[in-house]
């Protein structure tokens, strides 16, 4: 019996309802230029092309195109190849996999680091490695960790607990209510991507501590960008040594590909000896690794580009309140705009890029809860007066034009 008909209607179906409910993604064809970022190239549907300005990327501080990080991977492509030619166990483990490892292990002051092809990987793989050498392990999730953390947790098959985000007597609450003899850990991170808010890492370490339990922090929007060698927000802190294990990304403030552990060195030999999200992937291109161990090492010695970007997002974060936009502001680097209707979201985002060329993607539920659909601003150091001016006139206009009150938003 032939039940193609039937599974394509009810593929119909489930793409028609996220058409009808305003929140289908839609994929934007850019081309990024060398040396011209945050400025791009859009290929129109039509073919035709657009020149525009990104304000969504997340590569925040321009280490994509920095000719540090480009003459590395230049020199590795030109020794290497291009692939690494297998797994870490299976040839795939080369010098610039390990020099990059110890560039992290000496960002965070670790005794060792584990990089995996991506931070979701990483954060998943690990999680759901845990109670296997773990046994017994309650894990303690903050309600809006990241989507990688969640699937780690949820497919480690050991026990879970969820508490209110950012809410330290809640979790105190769930620790004191299990036994005090089972092992346990609490993940949470240092700054939630969706509205900018930093998590009480000294208030979680001090529970840890009392309730003997490990300490897991995603650094993700943080890594190259906070402390004084771009650690993250528990450099800034103080508080890295009080960390167990700290997941990073090679993705974003670090310009290229990839995700990472820094931990203790029997943590890092047990994950890279258990987790098959670790074992049976093939490694990053030895030319990945060497950009990205660049860009670490740069980034160590360079706080004026990380006081520039503070600088910029608080300089765009002061323009759209003063238009009385409604906007969240917890003193991090990501600027959320709340729109609170995904019809309305997209609209916005369209004519953003057809109207002015300033590309920032609508974000909706699952990604936010139904109700806060949002745009979500990620400026740059780069990004300069005349982007802030474009940008900041085209909010202004079409906030009014797509008939949303600010007031009652802001309210």
């Amino acid at each position: 019996m032939d039940h193609t008909k039937d599974y394509g209607a009810q593929l119909d179906a489930a793409l028609n309802r996220l058409h009808e409910e305003g929140r289908y993604r839609t994929f934007i064809d850019i081309e990024r230029r060398n040396g011209q970022f945050p400025h791009a190239v859009r290929t129109r549907p039509d073919g035709s092309e657009q020149d525009i300005t990104v304000w969504c990327g997340n590569d925040y501080l321009g280490m994509g195109q920095h000719p540090a990080v480009l003459t590395a991977m230049h020199e590795a492509i030109e020794a290497t190849g291009a692939g690494s030619g297998g797994t870490r166990n299976i040839s795939g483990t080369t010098v610039y996999h390990k020099r990059l490892e110890v560039e992290l292990a000496d960002l965070h002051g670790k005794e060792q680091a584990l990089v995996f092809t991506s931070a979701y990987i990483a954060n998943d793989a690990t999680l759901s490695t845990l109670p296997k050498l773990f046994p017994g392990l309650i894990i303690y999730s903050d309600a809006l960790n990241h989507a990688s953390m969640i699937e780690g947790v949820r497919r480690n098959g050991g026990a879970k607990r969820i508490f209110r985000h950012n809410d330290v007597a809640h979790l105190r609450e769930l620790l004191e209510a299990d036994d005090p003899a089972a092992p346990k850990l609490i993940a949470f991170e240092s700054i939630y991507s969706m509205d900018g808010d930093f998590g009480p890492i000294e208030a979680i370490c001090d529970l840890a501590d009392e309730f003997g339990a490990l300490t897991y922090i995603d650094e993700v929007h943080a890594v190259g960008m906070y402390g004084p060698r771009g650690a993250g927000v528990a450099e800034r802190d103080g508080l890295m040594d009080r960390l167990d294990i700290i997941n990073g990304t090679l993705a974003k403030a670090y310009g290229v590909m990839g995700g990472y552990i820094a931990a203790s060195a029997r943590m890092c030999d047990a994950i890279r000896s258990y987790a098959p999200g670790f074992i049976f992937t093939t490694s990053l291109p030895p030319a990945v690794a060497a950009g990205a161990a660049a860009s670490v090492a740069f980034l160590k010695t360079a706080p004026e580009l990380r006081e520039a970007h503070q600088l910029q997002a608080r300089i765009l974060k002061m323009r759209l309140k003063g238009l009385g936009l409604p906007i969240i502001d917890h003193g991090s680097h990501i600027v959320p705009v709340m729109v609170g209707n995904p019809v309305h979201t997209k609209l916005l985002s369209d004519m953003l890029l057809e109207d002015h060329g300033i590309y920032v993607q609508p974000i909706n539920y699952p990604t936010v809860p139904r109700g806060t659909e949002r745009l979500r601003f990620t400026p740059s150091p780069v990004h300069g007066p005349r982007e802030l001016d474009a940008l900041v006139r085209a909010m202004d206009g079409l906030w009014s034009h797509c008939a949303l009150n600010r007031a009652e938003l802001s309210a």
